[in-house]
């Protein structure tokens, strides 16, 4: 598990920060049975493996697409919810490697990318790799805090960070 450094550098602490919680959203997912995984714990239908699929879309999406580099295809409706939900043939492998496949991209970008640098994001807005990071890192914190109530609720297991 990664920790931010106590003196390190601004891209350093971002992704450092970043990593440890993408982390933490993996580890959500360690022992569960693939019905666990997949179980919507709220009204709105939210899962586990959902929230995983989602992250691993908006890390595409954020670190590639806004700053015209490669991603593999993928499509989901987020007006629809499609981003958000397992789909019946999306396993637990399947959608952990798939947001292993987006950090690895997004962690290039980061690397490659100076902090000043400006893309275009999915809404036309202009944004830098900097408020980038910086959105992801609120993004996955705050999903990462819905998993760790949705792992409570089904067995009980707390904590957001492996360490903890």
């Amino acid at each position: 598990m990664r920790h931010v450094p106590y003196e390190g550098g601004e891209r350093e602490s971002l992704f450092a920060a970043l990593d440890r919680h993408r982390d933490g959203v993996v580890w959500k997912l360690e022992g569960l049975t693939e019905e666990q995984a997949r179980r919507p714990m709220t009204p709105s239908g939210t899962s586990l493996l959902g929230l995983v699929k989602h992250l691993a879309s908006v890390e595409y999406g954020w670190f590639c697409t806004t700053f015209g580099r490669e991603s593999e295809p993928f499509w989901f409706d987020p007006f629809k919810g499609e981003d958000i939900v397992a789909a019946d043939d999306e396993t637990v492998e399947d959608l952990l490697a798939f947001y292993a496949r987006a950090r690895a991209a997004a962690d290039r970008a980061i690397a490659e990318i100076p902090l000043e640098t400006t893309g275009t994001a999915w809404d036309g807005r202009t944004v830098s790799m900097r408020w980038v990071l910086v959105h992801m890192l609120e993004e996955t914190t705050r999903h990462l805090g819905h998993m760790d109530i949705l792992r409570e609720q089904l067995d009980g297991a707390t904590g957001y960070l492996p360490e903890q």
